[in-house]
């Protein structure tokens, strides 16, 4: 007897059965006006709940129709693209000025974001022996799941894990905050030693360092990197703090904190959320995409090649065969995403400062080309256009952060989210999260075994 870690053909056929009687007819979804993926026809998502966390703008309403308009987004009312020409016309790091306004609801005084960082910078610390005793214990290749596990098991260590008042969810949140990014890198040297035979460095956080530093101080050997690779990723983790109440990973803490569960719990809930390819796995799936494109397409300059491999991708005849251009097109937006928009900019300064600018036109020339080979190829009830995922990928190559790494760097981002979420959950809804699903199985008797 023994752990099953492969697919017999017992398997399969037992799969098979599994499918026959569970798959349900794509019609009675419309028949019964079943919102499938919680949004309807349109692509409006289903209200859930309110929010005043974060606001997505992508229609406005135009003599009675809505009609889609470039893309909004705002951090408590506060549009995304003032928040970041405030700090980066000041030559600043921004992210734990963002991380202090979508905790508390406002932005900070000077005395108050000092204190903000240094009460981070003395959160950046794990329990006594858990770089040891947890991390470098079976480091594996997937670094959400070596996440997930380090943050369940920091419960273990919390004498007060089960605490749901607001001061201790607080405390907790504000502590992965700080850790997220030791947890992150330090599991991807733990595995880059164990399973990839290189050398070990384990780098200690500096307390003065913003997110940004810390997390490039703490991956590269020499510990050596320039201002404005680190803004770049400052940046990054701006864009990726936070995205509405409705997104997958936000959604789930919102149903999981319901429950009354620990922090704990629900943090390692939405990191599996983000984990999938069709979520923050995205960034991947991009990067991945082009390689295949680089592979496939003699010269990455010649617009028709470019389009026909677009549409292969989209007939399934390329990649991987989903039908999926990753990084155009988004579940919200559609005339434009204003986080893609942000970043694009300081793409092109980083592909020009790195030496990648024929890999910055091509992605550019897939970006235009796209939403035209979709719009011919597909019936679109919305415009599509790059998402912020688009470029995410592209730049963490240049910053040479490993590809395990990408889904866990947006993770150490929307960690700010995801707390604020949970504790707009437990400030204002008693209830828990049980949304109603249709029985459409006709009832049947009981045979006895002998007789089937």
């Amino acid at each position: 007897m023994s752990f099953q870690t492969i697919v017999t053909p017992e398997m399969t056929e037992l799969a098979e059965i599994c499918r026959e009687n569970t798959g349900i007819p794509r019609e009675l979804y419309a028949e019964y006006d079943i919102k499938k993926g919680l949004r309807d026809v349109n692509g409006t998502g289903v209200r859930a709940g309110l929010t005043n966390i974060s606001n997505i703008v992508s229609f406005k309403n135009v003599d009675g129709k809505r009609v889609p308009c470039p893309g909004e987004l705002y951090y408590r009312g506060m549009n995304i693209n003032d928040l970041t020409r405030g700090f980066l016309s000041e030559n600043r790091f921004g992210f734990e000025e963002i991380t202090y306004l979508l905790l508390f609801g406002a932005l900070p005084t000077k005395e108050q974001l000092d204190e903000f960082c240094e009460l981070l910078a003395n959160q950046r610390a794990l329990p006594k022996n858990f770089t040891r005793d947890v991390i470098m214990k079976a480091p594996a290749h997937d670094m959400m799941n070596t996440l997930s596990r380090s943050v369940l098991t920091l419960y273990y260590y919390d004498k007060n894990a089960d605490d749901i008042s607001l001061p201790n969810v607080l405390r907790q949140c504000l502590n992965l905050i700080a850790v997220f990014p030791m947890l992150s890198v330090y599991g991807y040297h733990a595995y880059n030693h164990d399973q990839c035979g290189r050398s070990l460095y384990i780098h200690a956080p500096r307390k003065k360092l913003s997110a940004a530093e810390n997390i490039l101080r703490m991956l590269r050997p020499d510990k050596q990197y320039t201002d404005f690779e680190a803004k770049v990723l400052d940046l990054a983790l701006v864009l990726h703090a936070e995205h509405g109440g409705g997104n997958n990973s936000t959604f789930t803490t919102h149903v999981v904190t319901s429950s009354g569960t620990d922090t704990y719990s629900t943090i390692a809930a939405a990191l599996g959320s983000l984990k999938g390819p069709k979520h923050g796995g995205a960034n991947i799936k991009v990067v991945r995409m082009f390689d295949d494109l680089k592979s496939n397409v003699t010269d990455v300059t010649d617009e028709e090649a470019v389009a026909d491999y677009l549409r292969k991708l989209l007939n399934k005849e390329a990649f991987d065969h989903q039908g999926l251009i990753y990084g155009i097109g988004h579940a919200v937006y559609s005339v434009s995403d204003p986080r893609a928009l942000i970043f694009k900019k300081y793409v092109q300064q980083l592909a020009e400062a790195k030496g990648r600018m024929r890999d910055y036109q091509m992605y550019t020339l897939v970006e235009r080309l796209a939403p035209e080979v979709i719009g011919s190829e597909r019936h679109m009830y919305k415009g599509v256009s790059a998402n912020v995922d688009f470029y995410s990928g592209f730049v963490y190559s240049m910053l040479d952060l490993p590809l395990e790494l990408y889904t866990p760097i947006f993770a150490c981002a929307r960690i700010v989210g995801w707390s604020a979420h949970r504790l707009e959950e437990l400030i204002n809804v008693d209830k828990i999260i049980r949304p109603a699903y249709l029985n459409i199985c006709e009832t049947g008797t009981y045979i006895p075994l002998e007789e089937r």
